[in-house]
């Protein structure tokens, strides 16, 4: 079974960024002057600041150039980063994935010699996913969509020169406005459905015909709302569009029509990812939640020797320790398939099972924290009301919806939902 005892090199990653974290990034993401707007725009320099560090690269093995970190690791880092600020986490979390999916296992050698250098010189250089089918690599892509977005999909039709030519709109793709590379899932065969007749296209930002639009505000200038989504995601995100974009033929990722992203490995890896950056949020707002108890007074004495408050305090503990044994248990699981092989595990998926209990215990962690601070924790320039916020995102994000616990369901049942037709 899995081992709960961290290696020195993991708990060396962790402490690393956890003092990152506490000395630079929290004192940026928590100014009240930050908190206060609705804009929350993407610390940039803390960004560039976390890829010199190496975990931009974390996830690519040695001989790539990085740090050949297993899920686990991934996890205990992304988990720090996002208790300092999730938009961080997020934006890291979805390039240092995407740059193992891609450059240790999906490209060919000769892709490999024409990106990789660049890539692992240069500290922005990002990667995104474009796609709008939720159930092809949807772990980085969730997001609160555009109704419009859900039967949108970018079209790409075979030249006689063996070139593709790349057209349509995604109204919000993660990553987008800092990715230098984007990997477009692009429907190459309409006859088909789902995963099937889908290829992966290597779309480099300065190719003619790819449009990346501004990212999204969540109020427009007179303070009314702006388009639903731009408030219902986190890390940053833009519309993009396909205007007659020509992709050479050497530019296909893996074979034609067979995307090599829709192996399950890759859902499982930034499942249960998502989920310890969602574990981050629910510990930011848990220990804002002690560090305020223990400083308020009331009675004659902190709130948190209360009986009331320590109840409160008592159950979100448990709830983040529950979440976070069941995301240490699927990495685990996500880098030892041979467990559920030997059946030493169910073969469930897991890591759907730490994301969504995962998603629900943040959110009524949040909601505790908040309830610790009383009245403040609805003010603009405090962090809990952006705690509770972002916990909701992830409640009900397209990764975590009604249907989203089926996958269990089915596992259970030994029964699969078929593509509709």
């Amino acid at each position: 079974m899995y081992n709960l005892h961290l290696t020195a090199e993991q708990v060396e990653f962790r402490d690393t960024v956890r003092e990152f974290v506490q000395n630079e990034v929290k004192p940026a993401a928590l100014h009240p002057s930050r908190l206060e707007p609705f804009e929350k725009p993407l610390l940039a320099n803390l960004l560039d600041d976390a890829s010199r560090m190496g975990l931009r690269t974390l996830s690519l093995s040695e001989g790539a150039g990085g740090a050949g970190a297993d899920t686990l690791t991934a996890c205990l880092v992304l988990e720090e980063l996002a208790v300092g600020d999730i938009d961080i986490a997020m934006a890291l979390g979805v390039t240092q994935g995407l740059a193992h999916a891609l450059f240790d296992e999906a490209m060919s050698d000769a892709q490999r010699a024409r990106f990789l250098p660049e890539f692992a010189e240069d500290a922005r250089y990002h990667l995104g996913l474009v796609t709008t089918d939720s159930d092809a690599h949807r772990g980085w892509n969730y997001h609160r969509a555009d109704a419009a977005d859900a039967n949108a999909h970018p079209l790409a039709t075979k030249q006689t020169n063996g070139e593709w030519v790349l057209n349509g709109d995604v109204g919000f793709v993660v990553n987008a406005p800092i990715a230098k590379l984007l990997l477009v899932q692009a429907r190459t065969d309409p006859k088909k459905t789902g995963r099937n007749g889908v290829t992966t296209l290597l779309v480099p930002r300065d190719a003619a015909g790819l449009v990346v639009g501004a990212t999204g505000q969540a109020f427009s200038g007179e303070g009314t709302p702006a388009r639903p989504f731009t408030r219902w995601h986190h890390g940053t995100g833009a519309h993009v569009r396909f205007e007659n974009c020509r992709i050479p033929a050497a530019n296909v990722l893996g074979k034609e029509h067979q995307s090599p992203l829709a192996a399950r490995v890759h859902d499982e890896r930034a499942d249960v990812q998502i989920a310890a950056i969602n574990l981050g949020l629910g510990r930011a707002a848990y220990e804002a939640a002690v560090d305020y108890s223990k400083i308020r007074v009331q009675g004659g004495r902190p709130i948190v020797e209360h009986q009331a408050i320590g109840t409160i305090l008592a159950d979100l503990t448990i709830k983040l320790e529950l979440a976070r044994n069941q995301i240490w248990k699927a990495a685990w699981i996500a880098d030892h398939p041979e467990a559920v092989a030997d059946r030493s595990v169910a073969d469930l998926p897991l890591h759907t099972v730490a994301r969504v209990y995962t998603a629900e215990a943040v959110n009524e962690v949040a909601l505790g924290a908040a309830e610790c601070f009383g009245a403040m924790g609805v003010m603009r320039d405090m962090p809990l009301q952006k705690y509770v916020h972002d916990s909701f995102i992830f409640l009900n994000g397209c990764g975590h919806d009604s249907a989203t616990k089926l996958e269990i369901a089915e596992a259970v049942a030994g029964f699969e939902r078929q593509a509709a037709a």
